[in-house]
């Protein structure tokens, strides 16, 4: 235990072991998916809409996480050893924190507005233009560095057999307010967009179902989308916030570390799985829309020499 913080601290050799490639791989497939995403929306955009706008505030999001990778892959490479410094270690974990908030906010954004546009088509909201939804993409980023930004201000290093570790989430005991709303942001922030999500994929659904007709399958494909969000939802963020639920209720029976060294691991591989939303929201640009997936196909087939078919 580390005695300064009343905070945990081991030796994962089976995380430094595989946590590396895993992380590089991530690295190097959403680099490739966010490069060919952003190209996308920057370059081969015709027109642009309220849902572009939140989809190129995700593809931005996932690249500025997927800068942090390398770094994170290289500190379990060492053995959970930073040497880049505590200004470095401080900014990489707020990035880390805040694009994680972010990918969900804007994830959640896009899913309520294909809501509103196919539940409630009349809604005022929807006869907004873009520079609503700037504005609503500017407040969700404000909210997310207001929530965020404590990372900032607190030292992250902790010490053991002379490696510095760089760590935001540690298993603590005692009172320290920050650590405590970081771990509670970190429960909201996927149950609560979660419940949004769910509730925009069922009323989608059952417009569906009233529907006999739909000629140009405008429904279906919101359908599809919105279910591709709630599909990356569960696979990157519902294995870490179940993991350390698990560790608050252990720490209702236990205080020592001891006891927490698999749940460690556990957690910390689950984290891992957040990353992965980097790679998986291209597959969400493109059930997006017709002309999202049109401009990817172009894209890739300029990429492979093949002649484009209007």
């Amino acid at each position: 235990m580390n005695n300064s913080s009343l905070c945990c601290t081991y030796e994962t050799p089976l995380l430094d072991a595989y946590l590396p490639p895993v992380l590089f791989s991530e690295f190097v497939l959403g680099l490739m998916g966010n490069g060919l995403a952003l190209c996308m929306f920057f370059f081969h955009r015709d027109s642009w809409k309220p849902n572009s706008i939140y989809l190129a505030h995700l593809a931005l999001a996932d690249s500025l996480v997927l800068f942090c990778l390398p770094f994170r892959a290289d500190y379990y490479r060492r053995g959970k050893h930073w040497v880049y410094g505590d200004a470095f270690c401080r900014v990489l974990l707020f990035l880390l924190a805040a694009n994680r908030a972010a990918g969900i906010f804007f994830l959640t954004a896009v899913a309520v507005d294909r809501y509103l546009k196919i539940v409630h088509p009349l809604n005022r909201i929807n006869q907004m233009g873009l520079r609503y939804a700037l504005w609503v993409s500017v407040g969700l980023w404000a909210l997310i560095i207001a929530m965020t930004v404590y990372l900032l201000a607190d030292k992250h290093f902790y010490y053991l057999n002379n490696h510095t570790q760089c760590e935001s989430f540690n298993i603590c005991f005692g009172s320290n307010s920050r650590f405590t709303w970081h771990n509670v942001f970190y429960v909201i922030q996927f149950f609560v967009p979660t419940f949004i999500v769910i509730y925009c994929s069922t009323c989608i659904t059952w417009q569906l179902k009233g529907k006999t007709i739909d000629k140009h399958g405008k429904i279906r494909r919101a359908v599809r989308f919105v279910l591709a969000v709630a599909l990356v939802f569960i696979i990157c963020f519902f294995p870490s916030n179940i993991s350390r639920i698990s560790m608050y209720v252990l720490k209702l029976w236990y205080n020592e570390c001891q006891y927490f060294s698999d749940a460690n691991d556990a957690f910390k591989t689950t984290v891992c799985f957040t990353y992965f939303n980097s790679v998986l929201n291209p597959v969400v640009y493109y059930f997006s829309s017709p002309a999202v997936s049109g401009s990817l196909r172009k894209i890739y087939m300029r990429m492979l020499g093949q002649k484009i078919e209007e």
